[in-house]
């Protein structure tokens, strides 16, 4: 039966939706292990040998400054005193029905990458795979023009890219971008004593999941995740900031745990300052809670103390986003303060 773009519902198509599909973090992190594990040997042996040690490739030209080790948004090479280059990758699939918007909030989360680690983004390239016998290509169309629309907002070049007939429809892009290597912000640059500012409210993977399920819209879901993180970004950097991270499919426990452990540090999450979309605790009350959430929740809870929160709490704060906000170690005007790290006492993350 053929199908009108009218009556495709695009998460329908899809196992997950959004960041919410990702590995889960204990398994990704295993893989990455062993990649470090053998790069250090490679980088030991070319250090006895008297070889410039760039920490990647052999060979390779510029100074790796943010790579594997702690798990950062970007990569960053340095390619002279003031310039570097900001590398990243984003696709997912369909978080939304919409094919517009979908498009957009791709796009938003792989730019996000850049802004996340102190850059700004320059040239995309799309990422896109496409069930070709069973999508129109009209709809391929609207996601590529929520996309290159998005691009245009961060005045980013989009040049091209490559697509695949895939069974699963997925679409993000490829960034690169430019930083300055001394105002860099960074996983590992928390420091004690510094409080913890959150830029989007949480609660879209709850959202999504209901979306999915039901059909139902949230206008306020969408609109945070089209939201470029480049003011907050440029806000950071401006009020001294050297630390940060994106949230999204790991959660706000999950990637503030990595964080802290980057950081040698305890973040002490205040519960009730934390901001929610509209509709997010009563979708986890319903039941609307994706199983990515669940994972990075039992990812984090041996380093976690709850303090006697509710189950549905901890779902919240590990709730999987797509394209959500930055998570800032220092005060950003504007944004709310949700805790603060502390020296190194006990588990990694504390909620009160």
């Amino acid at each position: 039966m053929t199908r009108t773009t009218e009556t495709v519902r695009l998460t329908q198509y899809a196992h997950g939706g959004g960041c919410a599909c990702k590995i889960p973090p204990g398994e990704l992190e295993a893989v990455v292990a062993e990649l470090r594990i053998r790069d250090g040997g490679a980088a030991e042996e070319r250090h006895a040998a008297g070889g410039r040690d760039t920490a990647d490739g052999d060979g390779a030209d510029g100074e790796l400054i943010v790579g594997l080790d702690d798990g950062d948004d970007a990569a960053v090479v340095r390619i002279d005193g003031d310039r570097a280059i900001v590398a990243t990758a984003d696709f997912f699939t369909p978080v939304v029905d919409d094919p517009y918007d979908w498009g957009r909030i791709a796009a938003a989360n792989a730019l996000s990458d850049v802004y996340a680690v102190g850059g700004e983004p320059l040239v995309a390239v799309n990422l896109l795979g496409w069930p070709r016998e069973k999508l129109p290509m009209e709809l391929a169309k609207e996601v590529l023009r929520g996309g290159l629309d998005v691009a245009r907002a961060a005045a980013c070049h989009v040049a091209g890219g490559h697509s695949v007939d895939d069974p699963e429809p997925k679409y993000g892009m490829a960034v690169t971008g430019l930083a300055d290597p001394a105002r860099l912000l960074r996983i590992d640059g928390g420091r004690p004593r510094l409080p913890i500012s959150l830029t989007k409210p949480l609660g879209i993977g709850v959202l999504n999941t209901r979306h999915k399920a039901t059909g139902e819209v949230f206008p306020q879901a969408v609109a945070a995740m089209t939201a470029l993180n480049r003011d907050a970004s440029r806000t950071a950097l401006a009020a001294g900031a050297r630390c940060a991270t994106d949230v999204t499919g790991f959660g706000l426990l999950g990637h503030l745990y990595k964080l802290a452990r980057a950081s040698g540090v305890t973040a002490v999450v205040d519960v009730a300052a934390v901001p929610y979309l509209e509709g997010a605790r009563e979708a986890v009350r319903d039941g609307y809670v994706s199983g990515g959430t669940r994972r990075n929740l039992d990812w984090v809870r041996p380093w976690l103390d709850p303090g006697g929160y509710s189950e549905d709490d901890l779902l919240l704060l590990a709730d999987a986003q797509t394209s959500g906000g930055l998570l800032v170690a220092g005060e950003i005007p504007g944004a709310p303060i949700i805790g603060e790290l502390v020296p190194l006492d006990g588990p990694q993350l504390r909620l009160r």
